[in-house]
């Protein structure tokens, strides 16, 4: 799978955390990247559990009364 593309961006960062980052030899712009992922990943989670919290609560209060889904058909 070829590399992503990537594209230069300017940051502000707090001071004391970059001078660490640079004594501890922290790679800045990776430790960046990934902190991004980390946070579309977690606006993604958000995101999808916010659509779907009325499928969610219908399919708990569908548990809660009974059977789950397909239990009929459970060998155990």
């Amino acid at each position: 799978m070829p590399a992503a593309a990537r594209r230069s961006t300017s940051l502000t960062l707090d001071a004391r955390l970059l001078d660490e980052a640079k004594a501890l030899g922290v790679n800045v712009s990776r430790a960046a990247e990934e902190g991004v992922a980390l946070a579309i990943r977690t606006a993604r989670t958000r995101h999808w559990r916010e659509e779907n919290a009325e499928a969610i609560a219908d399919y708990n209060r569908f548990v809660e009364r009974g059977r789950p889904a397909l239990s009929d058909r459970r060998k155990f």
